[in-house]
This record gives C-alpha cells, sequence and structure tokens, in this order.
C-alpha cells in the first residue's frame, strides 16, 4: 500500500498479530485476516450506505503476497469502487507496518443493502462519504 493516496485507499485500521492468530507455521493465519478483512468491509459498507442490514455478496480472488508474524502490525485499507442500485463494491489491501510489505489484496468486495425483510433494497447513493452523514442512527429492529 505504499502510495495509499494514489490508490485512493481511504479507511484504514490497524490490528495487533497475537498468538491466537497465527497458522502452525508461525505466521498469520489467513483466516483470521480474512475474517477481520469481512468485518471491516462491513463496517465500512454500513457508513457508506447508511444501514446495519448489509451482507457480504462477493469476494473476488485473494491474492496473498507476504506475511506477519507474532507481533506486528498489519494496516487494512479499503475504498469504495463503485455504487450499484442496492449494492456498493470496494478494494482491499493489507500491509504489514513493520516490514512495509503488501500482505493481501482483493480487488473486489461486494456488499447489499437489505431491507428489514432481508431484501435487496435500493440506497441511493452514488459517491463516498468521507464524515458520518450516512451512520444509521438506530438499530436493527429498532426501526
Amino acid at each position: 500500500m505504499d502510495g495509499n493516496a494514489a490508490q485512493g485507499i481511504n479507511f484504514y485500521t490497524r490490528k495487533w498479530v497475537r498468538p491466537e492468530d497465527l497458522n502452525a507455521n508461525g505466521t498469520l493465519f489467513g483466516g483470521s485476516l480474512l475474517r477481520w478483512i469481512d468485518e471491516e468491509a462491513a463496517i465500512y459498507a454500513i457508513i457508506q450506505l447508511g444501514n446495519h442490514r448489509v451482507v457480504t455478496k462477493f469476494i473476488s480472488e485473494i491474492n496473498f503476497e507476504s506475511s506477519a508474524r507474532q507481533g506486528d502490525l498489519i494496516e487494512m485499507g479499503l475504498v469504495a469502487t463503485d455504487f450499484g442500485r442496492t449494492s456498493l463494491t470496494m478494494r482491499a489491501q493489507v500491509r504489514n507496518m513493520i516490514t512495509r510489505k503488501t500482505i493481501l489484496s482483493i480487488e473486489r468486495i461486494v456488499f447489499v443493502n437489505l431491507d428489514e425483510y432481508g431484501q435487496a433494497s435500493p440506497h441511493g447513493y452514488t459517491s463516498i462519504t468521507y464524515d458520518r452523514d450516512r451512520m444509521p442512527t438506530s438499530r436493527p429492529g429498532e426501526d
């Protein structure tokens, strides 16, 4: 993720690699990393679409380029790349803050906006927000 501004990545979360995140080789378990990315992407989608009811629809090919070890700090970045009628597509990158190497990149993660019945629902947005103006003000089931 060197040159983040040029790549448009605009949402950062950092994680500390702990013993429970390791695989048998003593490096970061890919499943842990994918869980973190999916959770951060869901939070990003909630903020961008203004709705707690979003679900992961699609994750494209995942390209693991390097890894991390216990004690390393990693940084995850997301950027919205397309707003569909009911969906949001984003790109993700993760890098090791210690080694400065890219750990993985995912070109497309698609989330779908749902209504209270679990059906795809138009969200009405066409651009990224950098504020919290779309942040939902109620919890699911309280609307």
